[in-house]
């Protein structure tokens, strides 16, 4: 989020609230000296004279210090009214203590003695000049240097001797070496110790950062010693901070203490980039030496709305703002029901635009040298909520939370965020079940402008999709892939299925699951399918390869890289191996020089066992149909036959065809048919055709189509229509044509 740093600095600097004091302070005191100083003129004068008096001197003094001094070049006392006008007056004022040289300036002064009143007649010019080297004199000299006095000058002021009231309704000037101001009309009243400005109070800053301060009314109060001003605002450049009130508490010095400014708080900035911060109240505590801000509170209702490439909102019940230096904000701190919501950009390239909420009980937030927010750090529980910014959108947001979040800033804002301890992210779509991970911390990183880029969680991984579950030692999601890189040790189960590897990846928005490095699957929870055969029983089947990528829809996995899959002692080894775990199938490819190869372990009648063993390039299998689908150089090995072909088909018998004498889950091989250039070798003789059935039941091969042949090393070759041989035997059955119905039944010797 973007905090104004240099608008909340400025607004708050001492410098603004400093004049105000002593511009107020000043006027105060002016009058009060003025007034003390012509009260006792009458009776320092013969109110008898009716002639003037040229050039005079009036001056009182207290234990050998002089208090104030009057000079005059003409003084004339009426008998008519008995009004006394005094000429070029000029007032020097020392103090009780003589540390002042404050003076004041008129070309005329009108006094009355019926009401008391002491009129300025024309400009009044008042300089107020502190002098330390007073300390050691009794009578006052010009100060050896005089260090930019306050000077204020107005007209029309109006002293009241009797009630020690002073007022004027005239145009309030005054300049100090910072700035200059007005306001229209003053007044104090004695006996309350209350000076007001009465409007228009104006006050321009000049400067390397000018500013103008304004308000309708200024109130100086003696207890407590406070100047109070109505609907302040003070204005710099684009930016504007206003209040309906605001009080300037005072040290017994003058200088300010604290400023409390109460009702409608707000600190707007405008340009290129909005911000609008806004509360019930703000209180500045000012430095000892009243130069800096110490801290700055806003409380009640605070808000605050931020336009700009990520639009930001947030709202706390206190912020506390702390500085250090010449006003310079080092740390931030927001306190109560604490929540920032930030507008961000798609994090992909066909993405939704996100919003970014983070909540917590305390925040506090960080500043460097240059002004610009480093980094944040959460009290109490924390949570950050990702979502849509489209606020009808029904996609998926997500939830994430840890007992402590520190985030990072960069120059175009949030930038990362770490969580500790218990880290734990939850991510909610409608329509499913929810996707839940956990670790001991996570980190989240943002990229720049367009939101989030990635959340790596370490330390006891934990994942739950649904029917998915994943344990790994660390774990990294990336939004432009959706995909979960697992790593150390990682395990997913998922349906029945666990599997093992190197590292591991999910993708979120598909399902699918890869897997790469010494790869180890498992599929358990099986039911036995009574209608099925090679992978039918209860059994787990088991899958090793290098790599794997599994589809959870539909739920299919393919392995590569000496693959291998089986079932009790049914066997299946390729370069690449698709297994289908829904409809328990199997695809297996060869690939550079190695083939496909299937394992059958066949029990026959008397349980005696023996392996078929079939090589090809390509094999399809499914179990509902029992059959096994060879392609390219066949070849299939029994121990002591082998037949090869283009294609050939071994077609099994269910699981369901049992018989007392079976092995359970074994293979129970039915027949195998072979196709285009079937060679069969059996010892010492060899067979050729172009299609050749075996049938299991009474072990015999046919051998037909192409003119069959048989060649016997010992008695030459036989050729008919069809060739039967049994295996194990050696009978070879022969069958001639239609045209000629010879049947020849040879015995061969071995």
């Amino acid at each position: 989020m973007r905090f104004s740093v240099p608008l909340l600095r400025r607004w708050l600097a001492i410098a603004v609230v400093l004049v105000i004091g002593m511009v107020g302070g000043a006027f105060y005191f002016a009058k009060w000296r003025l007034g003390n100083a012509l009260k006792h003129i009458p009776g320092k004068m013969n109110l008898e004279i009716q002639q003037s008096a040229q050039g005079f001197t009036i001056s009182k003094s207290e234990e050998g210090r002089t208090l104030f001094k009057v000079q005059a070049s003409k003084a004339i006392q009426y008998k008519q009214g008995g009004k006394t006008t005094l000429h070029d007056v000029a007032i020097t004022l020392y103090g009780h203590d003589s540390t002042r040289f404050d003076q004041i300036y008129g070309s005329e002064f009108e006094y009355d003695p019926q009401s008391g009143d002491v009129t300025a007649r024309g400009e009044v010019e008042i300089d107020l000049e502190a002098n330390p080297e007073g300390l050691g004199h009794a009578d006052q000299a010009i100060p050896k240097e005089l260090r930019n006095p306050i000077h204020l000058k107005t007209s029309g002021l109006v002293f009241n001797q009797k009630t020690g009231d002073a007022r004027t309704p005239e145009t309030v000037e005054f300049r100090i070496p910072q700035a200059t101001g007005t306001a229209h009309g003053a007044s104090y009243k004695a006996k309350e110790s209350v000076l007001v400005l009465q409007s228009q109070v104006q006050i321009e800053f000049h400067g390397v950062q000018p500013a103008t301060v304004t308000a309708d009314r200024a109130t100086m109060t003696k207890t407590p010693q406070a100047i109070v001003l109505d609907h302040l605002q003070i204005h710099q450049q684009s930016q504007v901070l206003q209040a309906d009130d605001a009080t300037l508490f005072l040290r017994k010095d003058s200088t300010i203490e604290r400023v409390l400014a109460r009702g409608n708080v707000t600190a707007d900035s405008r340009g290129e980039s909005e911000s609008h911060l806004g509360a019930d109240q703000l209180e500045v505590l000012i430095t000892e030496k009243g130069e800096n801000v110490s801290t700055a509170t806003f409380s009640g209702n605070v808000q605050v709305d931020a336009s700009g490439d990520q639009p930001t909102q947030g709202n706390a019940g206190r912020v506390v703002l702390h500085f250090t230096g010449r006003n310079q904000l080092a740390r931030a701190r927001a306190e109560g029901n604490v929540k920032l919501l930030q507008h961000q950009k798609p994090a992909a390239v066909h993405g939704e635009a996100q919003d970014l909420e983070i909540s917590a009980p305390a925040i506090d937030f960080f500043f460097s040298k240059s002004r610009r927010m480093e980094r944040a750090e959460t009290s109490g529980p924390p949570q950050i909520v990702l979502r849509p910014s489209d606020a009808n959108s029904l996609s998926q947001q997500t939830l994430v939370t840890a007992a402590k979040f520190v985030a990072g800033f960069d120059k175009t804002g949030l930038s990362s965020v770490r969580g500790a301890s218990n880290a734990r992210i939850i991510t909610v779509t409608p329509g499913e079940s929810d996707r839940v991970s956990t670790s001991d911390t996570l980190d989240v990183s943002f990229h720049p402008g367009k939101g989030l880029e990635s959340i790596a969680q370490k330390g006891t991984f934990a994942y739950v999709d649904g029917e998915r579950k994943a344990w790994a030692a660390s774990a990294r999601y990336t939004t432009a892939d959706h995909m979960i890189t697992l790593s150390g040790s990682p395990r997913v189960v998922d349906g029945g299925m666990t599997t093992t590897a190197s590292s591991m990846k999910l993708n979120r928005a598909t399902g699918d699951a890869i897997a790469n490095g010494d790869v180890k699957s498992t599929y358990s929870d099986l039911k036995p399918q009574p209608d099925g055969a090679l992978l039918a029983s209860s059994s787990p089947i088991h899958v090793t390869a290098t790599t794997m990528t599994a589809h959870k829809s539909p739920s299919v996995a393919v392995y590569s890289g000496d693959a291998r899959l089986w079932q009790d002692a049914n066997v299946i080894a390729a370069p690449s191996i698709q297994f289908d775990r829904d409809h328990r199938s199997v695809m297996a490819n060869a690939a550079n020089g190695k083939p496909v190869s299937m394992v059958l372990m066949q029990a026959d009648a008397k349980n005696r066992v023996t392996p078929l063993t079939v090589n090809a390039a390509h094999l399809s299998y499914a179990d509902k149909e029992r059959k096994a689908h060879f392609e390219g150089n066949v070849i299939a090995k029994w121990t002591d036959l082998a037949i090869t072909a283009r294609t050939l088909e071994v077609f099994l018998r269910s699981q369901g065809e049992t018989t007392s004498s079976s092995i359970n889950g074994l293979g129970k091989l039915d027949r195998v048919v072979a196709h285009d250039q079937v060679v069969i070798n059996q010892d010492k003789r060899q067979g050729t055709g172009d299609e050749l059935i075996y049938t299991a039941a009474d072990d015999k091969f046919v051998l037909t189509g192409g003119s069959p042949s048989i060649f016997d090393a010992e008695r030459g070759k036989i050729t008919g229509v069809s060739l039967t041989l049994f295996r194990h035997d050696d009978r070879v059955l022969v069958e001639g044509s239609a045209a000629s119905p010879v049947v020849t039944q040879t015995r061969v010797a071995r």
